[in-house]
């Protein structure tokens, strides 16, 4: 037993190792003085200074914050307003109307984003924000429907009950009782959408306009010209927004952990 617990304590670390080395060398190679970034000649805060003062980095980096708040927000309406009318109601079909609101998550972003690219097209939508906004909700929303769904199958049924004994309508149960309990899986599912439209080329690559280009694609296409040690600064300033925000999301989920095990007792009581 105690070989087989080493055994697989060297695996995980080596998986560990695997997957995060190359990270840690982007962080630490962002602060390298060289400016072909291959060979350590120093410590430097100018490549974060340098983020600020470039135009093109600062102008796609406004862009991708639009879309992805932007995004979020319908994502987080459309999913959470979802995953409670399929809860709450029955429909015809209702598997199958699942299966096509989950299947842009499985579905290759190649043929997403040629699909959506050639709707645009067929319906003569000019690219730029808004197909974006559209393309990044189609593959975002159901991320946070699936949040919330996993949510609703641990909930009882008897806290929408008793605020409507209490002659609250269905709107204010839903708003003032079901939300507050939603609410780590809707803070989940919103970080998710955000990172996954903060972070996305492929789709994004189709149906942006040149005024629309955000971060991924400026610096996809600035890699093929050779490697920039901004692009390690700001992919280094992404990396530590990123672990900030996984944080606050397990701070929610332990927030909400103990906000419904109080609002359950309360319901008991009552």
């Amino acid at each position: 037993m105690k070989s087989a617990r080493r055994l697989l304590k060297a695996h995980t670390g080596l998986v560990l190792l695997f997957l995060y080395l190359p990270i840690l060398v982007l962080v630490v190679y962002s602060f390298n003085a060289a400016k072909l970034n291959v060979i350590w000649k120093g410590f430097t805060l100018e490549w974060y200074v340098r983020i600020w003062s470039d135009t093109g980095l600062t102008r796609s980096l406004q862009n991708s914050l639009i879309v992805a708040l932007l995004t979020t927000g319908i994502s987080v309406a459309l999913g959470t307003t979802g995953a409670w009318l399929l809860f709450r109601y029955r429909y015809p079909a209702e598997r199958l109307l699942q299966t096509l609101v989950f299947l842009p998550m499985i579905v290759p972003e190649v043929i997403l984003g040629v699909s959506l690219l050639i709707l645009f097209v067929v319906v003569h939508l000019e690219l730029g924000f808004t197909t974006v906004i559209i393309s990044h909700v189609t593959f975002c929303f159901p991320f946070v429907m699936a949040a919330v769904q996993a949510r609703l199958v641990g909930m009882d049924p008897s806290l929408e009950e008793a605020a409507l004994d209490l002659g609250a309508t269905p709107l204010v149960a839903f708003r003032k009782v079901i939300v507050p309990y939603l609410m780590p899986a809707i803070v989940s599912g919103a970080l998710m959408a955000f990172t996954l439209s903060l972070d996305d080329v492929i789709v994004t690559y189709f149906t942006a306009s040149a005024s629309s280009r955000t971060l991924p694609l400026e610096m996809f296409g600035r890699v093929k010209k050779g490697v920039d040690p901004s692009l390690n600064a700001i992919s280094t300033v992404f990396i530590a927004a990123t672990v900030l925000a996984v944080l606050t999301a397990q701070m929610f989920n332990r927030s909400g952990a103990r906000m419904a095990h109080a609002t359950l007792g309360e319901g008991k009581d009552s």
